[in-house]
């Protein structure tokens, strides 16, 4: 699994120390999020989505204006995920919110956090080159070779597991359809160089399948 998931929890406990030394608290936030990725219902949101934004967002680090706010949106965009609900993204950020004011972690980096985990919800254009990045690296899957494609359109479809083909294929062309309808799916031209054309060509080839 490449980098491996110890990385990804190593990772989050080395971001929060740069704002707290209570390790019982370290520990209790891990354990929230590792729970909520693990949750039995997910199998595409899941510590492994975590650990390749985290491999695709460590690679481009030099380029991030704010690297912790990055790492905290990263760890909290899916943490709240229900197939039926759609505000997943607004309860994922406000629970971001919560947890890092207790953390006493600066205003301006909660507020950037916030608006990050949101912007994932549409994928749109951001004036703030941070927020491209994520949102590319939450994307980043779409332009993998076809294998891994293949599994995540899999996975996708045992989170919507209780759904019949009949309302499922539908629903999910019109997914794709979006992102084949976006002037650019990925807004950086470090991901857009990386994985536009193949994403393309892989979201073309599943809705020929579907």
């Amino acid at each position: 699994m490449g980098m491996g998931l110890g990385l990804v929890k190593e990772t989050y406990i080395g971001l929060l120390q740069n704002y707290t030394s209570d390790t019982h608290l370290i520990n209790t936030y891990w354990s929230e999020i590792e729970k909520a990725y693990m949750n039995k219902d997910r199998h595409y949101h899941t510590l492994a989505h975590l650990e390749n934004m985290l491999k695709e967002l460590t690679e481009v680090q030099d380029q991030m204006n704010d690297w912790h706010t990055v790492l905290f949106s990263l760890y909290y965009h899916d943490i709240v995920y229900h197939v039926m609900k759609s505000n997943n993204e607004e309860q994922s950020a406000e629970l971001a919110q919560k947890r890092l004011q207790a953390l006493s972690v600066p205003t301006t980096v909660i507020e950037n956090c916030y608006k990050q985990i949101i912007a994932t919800k549409k994928h749109i254009l951001s004036q703030e080159s941070d927020t491209n990045f994520f949102i590319d690296a939450d994307l980043s899957i779409l332009g993998k070779d076809w294998l891994y494609y293949e599994e995540y359109t899999q996975r996708v479809r045992k989170e919507y597991s209780f759904f019949p083909d009949m309302v499922y294929k539908p629903g999910r062309k019109k997914v794709l359809r979006h992102f084949l309808d976006m002037e650019q799916i990925f807004k950086t031209p470090y991901f857009f160089d990386k994985y536009e054309a193949k994403a393309r060509q892989n979201i073309q080839k599943e809705i020929d399948l579907l």
